[in-house]
This record gives structure tokens, sequence and C-alpha cells, in this order.
């Protein structure tokens, strides 16, 4: 039997901390297992938030488990900030780092020179270093200079769903995303302030204690403008609560400044939604364009309220679009990979390096 050593932050599984990160991790482990590896999970306390020398310590226990020669696929969250913890390891285990968001593409962090250092340190390190996108190997070969025989692409999956029911109108918009500033909740809450004339609903779904400022900020904006009926902050939502979400909304609306895939674009698509997103990173990769060159949603420049604006007007205005998207929605459906071939794209590249 095939071995894995899987390192994760710990709380994968906490239904308070849903993200696209943790469920990747979830469906990665999962999928080995099935394929009959045996895969040892090694959860490390500390990453999801600010890793301190206790983090460090807790990795570096992780990895002295690991036997010499060993498998072991390592978040990017726990290795990127750890060059000092993996190199004392890196020369004995056949390590793949796993990198949902370089960390060395947010050009707001504070010391980004020194996150730039250790990530590339750590990612030259590995045998072999897995993205979620084909635009995030890109940047990663441009920021670090890594070959491109050592890259590669293992984008998310999706779970087979029901369609969405949704309403005549179209006025139901969904955003699933922590309300932090990076998702961009800011920039859509002034967009939907233009269109005040229109009939809609605003649901957020995803934790509002990351950030509570900028979520207080947000619900005193559309008390000002008249808009906190039409606004529901919903809070964290797993299982049949954001299948119910999914299933009541008309369209997925995504104004994150920074995304590395975007795997919530291709859940609303799973459901038939058509998507109305900024243009970052891999989100286009994740919408795909349907088969008459068209995408199943609407794309706007990042961090332009007007322009969001102008596209949610369209969809709420006009009928014939919102039948069309649909329409391209139902296909790029069907397209959908699922969580298995993520798992043969990741098993492929640690075959190669067992030869």
């Amino acid at each position: 039997m095939r071995t894995l050593h899987l390192v994760v932050p710990d709380g994968i599984d906490d239904p308070a901390r849903p993200s696209g990160g943790n469920t990747y991790d979830r469906n990665l482990s999962d999928g080995f297992t099935s394929l009959g590896w045996s895969v040892h999970e090694h959860a490390v306390s500390g990453f999801w938030s600010e890793p301190d020398a206790s983090s460090f310590e807790a990795f570096e226990s992780a990895l002295r488990r690991i036997p010499d020669s060993g498998l072991a696929v390592i978040d990017g969250l726990v290795a990127s900030p750890s060059p000092h913890v993996l190199n004392q390891h890196a020369r004995r285990l056949r390590l793949v780092i796993l990198v949902h968001m370089p960390l060395g593409l947010r050009p707001e962090t504070d010391d980004l020179d020194a996150i730039r250092m250790r990530e590339g340190t750590v990612l030259s390190a590995a045998d072999a270093v897995v993205t979620t996108s084909g635009w995030s190997r890109d940047r990663l070969m441009e920021l670090y200079a890594l070959p491109a025989d050592r890259l590669h692409v293992a984008e998310p999956g999706v779970q087979p769903s029901e369609l969405a029911t949704g309403t005549a109108g179209g006025g139901t918009l969904l955003t699933v995303a922590a309300v932090i500033p990076d998702k961009g909740h800011d920039v859509l809450l002034d967009a939907l302030t233009r269109l005040a004339d229109l009939s809609w609903h605003w649901v957020c779904v995803g934790s509002p204690d990351r950030d509570p400022n900028f979520v207080e900020a947000l619900r005193r904006q559309a008390l000002e403008h008249g808009l906190a009926d039409r606004v529901l902050f919903a809070g964290t939502a797993t299982g049949a609560d954001l299948d119910r979400a999914y299933a009541e909304a008309d369209v997925m609306v995504m104004a994150s400044r920074a995304e590395t895939y975007g795997m919530v674009v291709t859940e609303a698509l799973a459901r038939g939604l058509p998507v109305i997103a900024t243009e970052v990173g891999g989100v286009t990769e994740a919408m795909v364009h349907g088969s008459d060159g068209t995408r199943p949603g609407l794309v706007v420049p990042a961090e332009d309220p007007t322009a969001l604006a102008g596209a949610l007007r369209s969809w709420l205005t006009d009928a014939e679009l919102r039948a069309r998207l649909h329409h391209l929605a139902g296909e790029r459906r069907e397209s959908l990979r699922g969580w298995s071939a993520t798992t043969s794209d990741i098993a492929h590249v640690l075959t190669e390096l067992e030869r």
C-alpha cells in the first residue's frame, strides 16, 4: 500500500472556519484514501492565523514523524512561513508544496520582501510545487524563477449539486465568502447603492468574525443608504444551510480583490447559477468560456463599483441576458471536474517523484 503524509493547518473540518483551502485539503485526503493509499494527516496548530514559536514547533514535530523518503504534501499556509523548519527535513523527504494562495502575491501585506524570501526558499527546497490554477503557476514562475518542470496545476474539483430554483426576477444576489476586505464586500455594497431603484436582495454567507470593524462599517453604510433591509449578513453556513442559500439564489456575485482560482465560482456553476465576478487571478479559468465563446456570467475590473453596478443593472433589467447566462451556466455545469480528477493530477506528480 502506498503511503502519503498530508500536512495541513488544524481545523480543516471546523464548520466555523470554512475555506476553499480547507475544502481542497479534505477532498484531497479523502480522494487518496479512496484510491487505496494509506493517508496520514498531520494537523498543525496555529497556521490558520498568525504562526508563532509554538506553531513552528508543531510543524517541526509533524515533519519529524514522517519517515525517511516519505512522500509528504504540505499545505503552503504551513510551509511558506517556515523555511527554517522545512530545510531541516527537505533532503530526507520527498516534498510537495500545495499552494492555495501565494503569500508573495499580496502587495498590501507588511514585510512583503521578507515574506517573498521565505516563500521562495520553501518552494525552491520542494521536489514539486502544486498550484490550484494556471494563473498562480505562472505568477510563481515569474516571482521565484522556479523550474517549469517542478510546477504543476491541480484545479479544484466540485461536488455534483442540484440545480438552483431561484426567482423569476433574478433579484436574489448571493455572495459566499468571509466578510473581509479581500473579498470586496465594500465594493459590491458601493455598487448596490447605485441600484436602489431596482428590486434586489443581497445575501452574504460567510464568517463576520474575522474583521468585525469591516463588517460594522458595511452595516453602517447599508443603513445610511436605506438598504439595511435589503442586505443580509447570514453568517457562516455549511451543509444543508449552504445548499439552501445556493438553491434560493439567482446569481453569484463575487467582488474579490484577489483570488487564486475562486472555488465558489464552480460551486455556483455546479448549481446552474451564473456568476458576476471581478477579473482577478484564476477566476476566468474557473468560469471558462461557453460553446459560443462567451462566459456563463459577467466579468468586471476589480475595485470598480461603477463597472460592477453596470453589470448588475444589466443582469437585473435584461431577461434575455439572464436566460442566456443561465443556459451557459448549465453548459459549464456539465463540464465541471470532480474531485477525483484533482486527486489524479496530484497522484501523477507523486508517482513521478517515486521513480
